[in-house]
This record gives structure tokens, sequence and C-alpha cells, in this order.
């Protein structure tokens, strides 16, 4: 059984009933609703923290097809700079679409059906959000990183500067005095 064929546990703040939207199509339905973000939402270096609001603003459309699902999810995000390791704290909104196939019709192995009447936009929400987060998140675009030689925040001190490094090979010459 793959992820697309399990049944939608109706407890879930994520499934969303379409009973009334009963195979009528033009019959719509609009959402508004926070849930509790889902584990594991996310990249290791920026993720939602797991329980965190996710405020959904959804439109939900009856289509000959199935269910056609619309609208935002707005999260918080948490995680680190990856320049100079800085905490980040941001809030994102990410646009969802999904069309959920009414059972019956012949669907590829990464379409969504509806089942018993209900739809679950975990899966939805997982891959708009983890597809959209950014792959090296920055605090600000002109971060300048850690020094490479001591790993001090450069940020911090843009002036950062060592004095000239010296061959290893030559490094038991620098405290001899050469006469001239």
């Amino acid at each position: 059984m793959t992820p697309m064929d399990r049944h939608p546990d109706r407890r879930s703040p994520l499934v969303f009933d379409t009973t009334e939207l009963s195979r009528r199509a033009g019959t719509m339905r609009e959402v508004g609703r926070t849930v509790p973000a889902p584990a594991d939402l996310g990249l290791e270096v920026i993720a939602v923290p797991e329980g965190s609001d996710v405020e959904l603003d959804l439109r939900l459309e009856a289509v000959v097809e199935g269910v056609l699902v619309t609208g935002t999810a707005t999260v918080q995000l948490q995680g680190e700079c990856a320049r100079c390791l800085t905490g980040i704290e941001d809030e994102m909104s990410f646009d969802l679409q999904e069309l959920f196939f009414h059972p019956g019709r012949e669907v590829d192995e990464d379409e969504r059906l509806v089942d018993d009447e209900s739809i679950d936009l975990e899966p939805t929400l997982r891959d708009a959000v983890v597809m959209d987060l950014p792959f090296t998140p920055l605090c600000r675009e002109d971060c300048l990183g850690l020094c490479p030689e001591c790993g001090a925040d450069l940020n911090d001190d843009p002036d950062h500067e060592h004095d000239l490094a010296v061959d290893p090979r030559w490094s038991k010459l620098v405290g001899l005095d050469v006469e001239e």
C-alpha cells in the first residue's frame, strides 16, 4: 500500500470532509482553519516546528473529476543561516493546489483520491512546504558568513583580518633573526 492509498484518519485536523460537495460540479466551500504542524515538515536546516500553528485558507471545489483544493498555508519557520549559523525565525506562506480524484477513475500513482468522502491535505501541505523552502537559508541576503580560518562571525566584524599565513614548511624560521 502506497501513501496515496492509505485511508485518511478523520481525527486528523488536515482531513477534510467533502460530503456536502457530493459530486455536484460547481459546488464550492471556503475553509479557514488553524491546525498544528505535522512532524518533520521541512529540511534539516530550516523547518516548521512540530505542533506550531499552520493557518490554512482554502477553497474546496467540486469538479467533474473530483475535488479541487486551492489556497494558502501560512507557517512559522525555524532554522539556521547556512553561512553564519545564526538562528532564523520567519513566517512564510505557501500556495496549495491539488486535485483529489473520485474513486473509480484511473489515476497515476502520485495523484490523490477522495476516500470515503474525505481528503487528506497533509501530503499536499508537505509537498508545497518542502519544495519551496530555501535549500540554503540565509539570515539576510548580504550575510558575510564565518571566517574560514578562525570561525569568527564576519557580520559582527566585517574588517576581520589575520596576519599573513606562513607556509607550515617555513614556520620554524619565523622566529629567527636574519642579518642582511
